[in-house]
């Protein structure tokens, strides 16, 4: 959901390796709260605080609202500018000694960032967004999601998960896996549990392809999370692969940005699998669902 600067991420967030310590948690997982908007929500701790936050396996670091960093005192940090998927990018802060607990697990020594998240939460919950949590916690375990069944669970790694396993590749600090667009090539889409709209297409993409002029209908259509609301054009694509499943009629919008991926696929396919995640494997397992 969110790209940071460069040099702040290597800086202060890709280097940050903090111990995670837990067992395997609850044997038959946590709950994983699903919105009207198909938003995934689960419960965590931030410094103790007990909050629900949104979960986005595509944040490249956890989000605190301004309002509640203000009642926990995080409020000295370093100074950086994000981008997410709006329309402008938008300023935060980083805060390190930060402990993160969810699923179990206890992250302490975490980098948050701390933002201004009252515009999101109120366009896309419809009410306050207190944490969006990121990638910490796929860093930090083997994790099982099913969103069918609303349920998210730690996973030993001494047993191979059900479905095809995927290799995860790393593109500007978010994961990616591969897929197939139409008849294309195959290209790498970032795996996005944060986005719970159409899929995303880069606009360099659908110009390669010649998705934009091609004949096919166009329409418009406003979205966009961090950095505020913007429009996009949405086409529907004729076949999309992913882990040797073939999807008809896609509908997908086309990402503006100069740092969109190619493609990013979010809730609207990965919820017809269930998923297996090891971002410290570089692996993602998908079990096709009805």
């Amino acid at each position: 959901m969110h790209q940071w600067l460069r040099a702040a991420v290597l800086v202060l967030l890709g280097l940050v390796t903090a111990a995670a310590s837990a067992a395997q948690g609850a044997p038959d997982g946590y709950r994983l709260s699903l919105t009207r908007g198909s938003r995934l929500m689960i419960a965590v701790k931030i410094n103790g605080r007990t909050v629900n936050a949104l979960l986005d396996s595509a944040a490249e670091a956890t989000i605190v609202d301004r309002t509640l960093a203000q009642d926990l005192h995080l409020d000295a940090g370093r100074a950086v500018v994000g981008r997410g998927s709006g329309r402008a990018a938008f300023g935060a802060t980083l805060v390190s000694g930060v402990t993160l607990e969810a699923l179990g697990l206890s992250l302490p020594n975490q980098t948050v960032a701390v933002a201004d998240l009252s515009d999101v939460g109120r366009r896309l919950l419809g009410r306050p967004l207190d944490v969006i949590l990121g990638r910490e916690i796929f860093d930090a375990a083997r994790l099982s999601i099913d969103i069918k069944g609303r349920r998210i669970r730690i996973v030993p790694r001494d047993r191979e998960p059900p479905g095809m396993r995927l290799g995860l590749e790393t593109q500007h600090g978010v994961e990616a896996v591969a897929v197939r667009v139409e008849a294309g090539t195959p290209t790498r889409a970032t795996f996005d549990l944060g986005n719970a709209s159409e899929v995303l297409l880069s606009t360099g993409l659908a110009l390669r392809m010649r998705l934009l002029s091609d004949g096919r209908p166009i329409a418009q259509k406003t979205g966009g999370g961090l950095g505020g609301k913007t429009s996009r054009q949405i086409i529907t694509l004729r076949s999309l692969e992913v882990a040797g499943r073939q999807f008809k009629d896609v509908p997908a919008a086309i990402d503006p940005q100069s740092s969109a991926s190619d493609v990013n696929i979010g809730v609207a396919i990965l919820r017809r699998f269930q998923i297996t995640t090891d971002f410290a494997q570089h692996a993602l397992w998908l079990d096709s669902q009805s």
